[in-house]
């Protein structure tokens, strides 16, 4: 074999791993920064994610924002995918979400476009990474995601600088691609593999982000066209939903229909934008700024592209909504009470417990709204203590009490699993506490059972209470009542020093009721009374005061979280 060739072909494999690396070293810091600044902001972004989509504009810029933030609009979808499913936010929340994600996720071709190739992007991408990795060595955990995110914004743009170089050919290296320009003269054909690469390639690295900045690599060297690179960023729009649609397995109907639209959005806009494909380029090529290169024209027909859909999608949110109906029929209904907890893990926020510590925030309000209704049934069978009320209710408390002991099984199986993720010390703290409150819920569901069965006890061997007895107890349920009313207000919340003063008064009142309730029905059974009756109610007096030290055992734990 003669020695050029030899020559040639070492070249070509060393420029081929010098391909290969670059692109490593930019979806690495992509996935660095993106996870640094979703582990020092992630879960005060996800919270503004569950709060801040009151209407579709408020939505679209929630969207817009944490997406810029975070640099990735298929995390901020997968986001999306496990609220709806969650219930932490309805299926029209969603949508203006979804559509802000997508104008978001434009922001990495821009700072490609306008830094990437107009600075030497190398000579201060090594000293970023550099302080990113002092920051790291700091104790404060904020510090240590700061710097990583700044360590991933270095690699990012040192493996632009990187493949820039590799994709940088001499004019007559650049026959060696002159299959390239073949594949880009067969027009129409030329657009449908333009898309078809973009949604492939663009599953494979599952960022449109990266690919983004590849094509515009490419471009920027006169591998590519013009044209050509607006049909690969079109199909990128579409590979980019894919961690949505896997987000969506095993999740619910609404959630699943999330996943849709974002889709539908990709999708019917990339058809849309196909059928008046000149128009578009040229409507591109008038707003472009003459001085401006071809990397900045492709970040305008991105951005042009994502908020022209929107514009045209936005006002049309029900009838989406509708059609995402037709495609994905509700949930088939499944036994009654029975609770269901699956902790399914997203590749994209592993690394960002948020959204997990959110779920778990929502099902601990649902457990504390199942036993705050369980009290008022208790309360209004102590005012009756009738049969009717043990006919109608008795069967409803026990299964609610089943409902609840499922949730304490699964919800801290949930928990447990949270806890072995990337957790840091105060996050740690906090689920450590969580574990305590669901604890104190389950059993003030358990108390109010036997408090139900007391009253059937009660009933069925015919047991009278005196009327001035069953007087005494209505304050004194109705103390515990406003103490789990506290609790149902405040639960999730950190309780300042002021609220633990009001949990813990609280708290002296109803054990001091319990003190002269109990001193009473002793008094009675030394003067004669019924023994039974008067043990029965003694009982009924000691669960209700039990639910108020569960109700503060809870109060002091919303006092600890950080």
């Amino acid at each position: 074999m003669p020695i050029c060739a030899i020559i040639k072909g070492m070249n070509f494999v060393t420029g081929l791993l010098q391909l290969i690396g670059s692109l490593a070293f930019l979806l690495y810091g992509m996935k660095l920064m993106s996870d640094g600044v979703q582990k020092s902001a992630g879960e005060r972004l996800q919270r503004a994610l569950s709060v801040m989509t009151g209407n579709r504009f408020k939505g679209l810029l929630t969207g817009l924002f944490i997406t810029m933030v975070i640099q990735s609009s298929g995390a901020t979808t997968v986001m999306v995918v496990t609220f709806v499913n969650a219930g932490l936010l309805t299926l029209q929340q969603s949508v203006g979400v979804i559509f802000g994600a997508n104008i978001g996720t434009t922001i990495t071709a821009w700072i490609v476009s306008i830094f990437g190739f107009n600075f030497k992007i190398a000579a201060f991408a090594i000293p970023i990474f550099g302080a990113g990795f002092f920051l790291t060595l700091t104790k404060r955990s904020l510090n240590k995601n700061i710097g990583q995110a700044l360590m991933g914004f270095g690699l990012l743009f040192l493996g632009l600088s990187m493949l820039s170089d590799s994709l940088s050919f001499k004019p007559e290296q650049l026959s060696r691609f002159s299959w390239i320009d073949d594949i880009q003269s067969w027009g129409v054909f030329s657009l449908v593999i333009a898309i078809i690469v973009g949604i492939i390639v663009t599953t494979i690295l599952h960022s449109s982000s990266a690919f983004s900045a590849i094509v515009i690599t490419m471009a920027y060297n006169n591998l590519i066209t013009w044209e050509f690179s607006a049909a690969l960023i079109l199909g990128s729009g579409i590979g980019s939903t894919i961690d949505a649609i896997l987000a969506a397995f095993g999740s619910n109907a609404d959630a699943k229909r999330a996943a849709f639209i974002h889709v539908f959005f990709n999708v019917a806009g990339t058809i849309l934008v196909l059928i008046f494909y000149s128009p578009f380029l040229r409507l591109i090529d008038a707003i472009t700024p003459r001085a401006a290169n071809i990397a900045i024209k492709i970040s305008i027909l991105q951005s042009a592209f994502k908020v022209l859909s929107t514009i045209l999608f936005l006002p049309f949110t029900k009838q989406i909504i509708a059609l995402s109906k037709r495609f994905i029929p509700d949930d088939a209904k499944g036994k009654n009470n029975i609770y269901r907890l699956d902790f399914i893990e997203s590749a994209l926020v592993k690394e960002n417990v948020g959204a997990y510590i959110i779920r778990a925030e929502k099902e601990i309000k649902d457990l504390t709204d199942l036993a705050t209704d369980m009290f008022d049934l208790i309360q209004i069978g102590l005012k009756k203590r009738d049969q009717t009320f043990i006919d109608e209710h008795l069967e409803e408390i026990m299964q609610a009490e089943n409902y609840a002991d499922q949730m304490h099984e699964q919800l801290t199986r949930y928990i447990v699993h949270i806890e072995r993720m990337a957790v840091n010390e105060k996050q740690l703290d906090n689920l450590s506490l969580m574990l305590s409150i669901i604890g104190d819920l389950e059993s003030m569901t358990d108390e109010c059972l036997n408090i139900a069965l007391l009253l059937k006890r009660s009933i069925e061997k015919s047991m009278s209470f005196e009327t001035e007895d069953t007087d005494r107890l209505i304050p004194y349920v109705e103390l515990v009542r406003q103490f789990l009313q506290f609790i149902h207000i405040n639960i999730n919340k950190h309780l300042d020093p002021d609220k633990l003063s009001m949990a813990e008064e609280l708290e002296n009142q109803i054990d001091m009721f319990r003190k002269n309730l109990k001193k009473i029905a002793r008094k009675r059974l030394e003067n004669g009374a019924d023994v039974k009756a008067e043990l029965l109610y003694i009982d009924i007096v000691r669960q209700i005061e039990k639910i108020g030290d569960r109700a503060f055992g809870i109060a002091e734990a919303l006092g600890q979280t950080q």
